[in-house]
């Protein structure tokens, strides 16, 4: 997915593929606030931005 193309708004299946975690662990997230969300009626949409800043505010793994 091209930046140009990418969707503003990402459903929890985007954010899925995208950062390549497991669908339970998305909801996690959420749920702590690490990764915010907004709702739409019943559906969870997480803003693209959100995504860049939670993946730029990882911490690096020492091996």
């Amino acid at each position: 997915m091209s930046k140009s193309t990418a969707p503003v708004l990402c459903t929890v299946k985007d954010a899925v593929v995208l950062l390549r975690l497991g669908r339970s662990t998305i909801y996690e997230l959420m749920a702590s606030g690490e990764l915010p969300f907004i709702k739409l009626g019943r559906a969870r949409r997480i803003k693209r931005a959100d995504i860049d800043a939670f993946v730029a505010q990882l911490p690096p793994q020492s091996v």
